[in-house]
């Protein structure tokens, strides 16, 4: 992947420069958009996209050296962005490793891991240079410093009492947060950190990444294994604490087995479909039919390997094929904004997604579900009572 390529040039860069630019350098190069804002909307996908609750419930922002509180022209998401693209929620993904020569059919350990060299050009503290936990517990301290700074304008969700008390009290301007982790590897290992993940605050958990970890097979790993005796462990946990289990990344096997062991509908929170799309990162229809039947929720994409183009049209195609196949009440928003890939508009611009959607032909009540109903209605399910 050409994005990949360049994120380990412009972090092999570290002695060149301050921690500021080689971080900026880097993103640059990655988190590119294809069209920049103002976004052209009709009046009709602008007045329908007004009258919706919208959610997202994949993005990489707390990777980046960024204010999550100031609007920046780097990279696609910011609270400010956000609100211009009328987005009630959003779903902040930690990221703790990411192989060298990453792509999407086959990582291992071995090749080493960007990560660490963001954090040390980042200035995190030492301890996360080598833990993934603590990787894990920066970049959630990053999102509970922007939200304490706020002043009201990005909310913590962490129950099914905070998402109710904040939509009956959402004004303009705000937006909700909520923290999930990429990749079960920010455990280091060991069960019991799923405590410490809950305590602090991340209420989903994808179980892999871009390689094989303790708890299971990544479907660009090179084991392709199922769960394994840890991760068996691990979704106990998870289901315990009414943690969501996020299946993004998950080899079939992986897949397979969570649906057949699992009592708690999973979420897939950004991925594409290989009907309109066919790669080794993007869901069959049968998963998508049995991540349905479980009560789960498919989170579609927006990037070029998840939807075969390169705008809101070619989004929404992949949308209307998983509504199609799964259900309507099946389906969400999973940009990967900020993920280290380019992307057809920034936050400001999903009304573009209501327009495309309009443009396939879905009926307003199915996009108002896939623009972000579902995705609320999910997590008001699913999340710990308070």
């Amino acid at each position: 992947m050409r994005a990949a390529a360049a994120l380990c040039l412009g972090l092999l860069a570290l002695p060149a420069a301050g921690e500021n630019l080689i971080t900026a350098q880097a993103e640059k190069r990655v988190n590119k958009v294809r069209a920049r804002p103002p976004y052209a909307v009709s009046p009709a996908a602008r007045a329908l996209h007004a009258r919706l609750l919208v959610a997202d419930m994949h993005a990489d922002p707390l990777l980046w050296d960024r204010d999550l509180l100031k609007r920046n022209a780097l990279g696609h998401v910011d609270v400010p962005r956000l609100v211009d693209g009328g987005a009630a929620l959003q779903v902040f993904s930690i990221v703790t490793h990411a192989p060298k020569g990453i792509n999407i059919r086959s990582n291992d350990a071995s090749q080493g891991d960007l990560i660490t060299a963001l954090a040390v050009a980042s200035g995190w503290p030492r301890a996360t240079w080598k833990s993934k936990l603590e990787r894990a517990r920066h970049e959630a301290a990053t999102f509970d410093g922007a939200v304490k700074r706020s002043g009201g304008r990005l909310v913590a969700i962490r129950s099914r009492e905070d998402l109710s008390e904040y939509l009956a009290a959402r004004g303009t301007g705000t937006v909700a947060g909520l923290l999930s982790v990429e990749g079960a590897q920010a455990l280091d290992g060991k069960v019991e950190n799923v405590a410490a993940l809950y305590g602090m605050g991340v209420r989903m958990v994808g179980l892999t990444h871009f390689i094989d970890n303790e708890v299971g097979g990544s479907a660009h790993g090179t084991s392709r294994a199922g769960l394994s005796e840890v991760g068996r462990k691990v979704l106990a946990a998870l289901e315990e604490r009414r943690m969501i289990v996020d299946l993004a990344h998950a080899s079939p096997a992986l897949i397979d087995d969570v649906l057949a062991r699992g009592k708690t509908p999973p979420v897939v929170s950004h991925t594409g479909v290989r009907g309109t799309c066919p790669n080794e990162r993007n869901l069959s229809d049968d998963q998508l039919r049995r991540v349905a039947a479980k009560g789960g929720l498919i989170s579609i994409g927006f990037w070029r390997i998840a939807t075969c183009g390169d705008d809101a049209d070619a989004a929404a195609r992949a949308i209307v094929h998983a509504a199609k196949v799964a259900g309507a009440r099946h389906v969400a928003l999973g940009s990967d904004f900020d993920g280290a890939v380019a992307q057809p508009f920034d936050a400001s611009g999903l009304p573009l997604l209501t327009q495309a959607l309009l443009k396939q032909g879905m009926p307003e009540k199915d996009i108002a579900l896939v623009m972000g109903g579902n995705a609320l209605r999910f997590l008001a399910e699913n999340l710990p009572a308070r």
